[in-house]
């Protein structure tokens, strides 16, 4: 049965039973993580049936996934031969714009996954954040704000899902300046169960504290060089003997240190 030779209009938009092994996953779809409920759908179907065919595109001797890799995946659980699908006469882009639609439709589909199929939107296809946010139902600034997600490194992307935070939590990481503080950051988070208002508090006084830290740097590197500390003892002294201070000084080298010792009259 090698149906991607058919007549394409004797199989368009039409429900047909093609076999397991021509089925491939589509290259674009956007979910990267795929639950435990499969074995569940997989349980359903079994003792229901399949409510919905999976949607398809011809490609030459096998057929692409548009839609429905959940229940290709349950159906080969249940060690399925065929699969019902409806194929479909769609272009590439298409095929990965209905992709993300499908799984944007469900709700569960992770804000990273979500952010990493809107780019290859825009990089593969040349979309632009309006024509995306016109396609998938969204505003522009909804667009741009899942993009920006993508600014965080992936080891922070990684160690976020892991640890089940959520997109707004993930947002507020994206003000601190670098990827060692936006660990730090996950790590207090989780520890003290932060909700985003906790976090984006948290995230400020971290910004707080590296300024105050670079501050601290700027000045201190004024002052490395110890020859502006003894001139500023000598000038000391200098202008104590001008003022008629009979106040002398000491300077003792042993050991790696320099010890100034500076005496004063009590009486003048």
């Amino acid at each position: 049965m090698n149906f991607p030779f058919i007549a394409k209009e004797k199989v368009i938009n039409k429900v047909i039973e093609i076999p397991m092994e021509k089925i491939k996953a589509n290259p674009y779809q956007p979910r990267t993580v795929f639950g435990d409920d499969i074995s569940e759908l997989a349980e359903s179907i079994k003792q229901n049936g399949l409510l919905q065919p999976l949607t398809v595109k011809a490609e030459e001797d096998s057929y692409i996934i548009i839609a429905g890799e959940r229940r290709f995946r349950a159906l080969r659980m249940l060690g399925r031969t065929t699969a019902p699908c409806i194929v479909m006469d769609v272009t590439d882009r298409n095929s990965a714009v209905l992709a993300l639609v499908e799984n944007i439709q469900r709700k569960d589909l992770h804000f990273f996954d979500e952010a990493e199929a809107l780019s290859k939107l825009l990089d593969f296809y040349g979309m632009t954040q309006e024509d995306a946010a016109i396609r998938l139902g969204k505003t522009q600034s909804t667009v741009a704000n899942k993009l920006r997600l993508l600014k965080l490194p992936e080891t922070v992307r990684d160690k976020i899902r892991a640890c089940g935070l959520t997109e707004r939590h993930a947002r507020a990481l994206l003000k601190l300046p670098s990827e060692s503080l936006q660990l730090e950051a996950v790590e207090n988070i989780v520890a003290r169960r932060y909700n985003v208002e906790q976090t984006e508090r948290l995230v400020a006084a971290m910004i707080d504290r590296e300024n105050e830290r670079e501050s601290i740097r700027r000045r201190s590197g004024a002052f490395k060089d110890i020859r502006l500390f003894v001139n500023t003892i000598n000038k000391a002294v200098e202008m104590m003997k001008a003022a008629g201070i009979n106040a002398d000084s000491q300077k003792i080298k042993e050991n790696g240190y320099i010890e100034y010792i500076v005496r004063i009259p009590t009486e003048h």
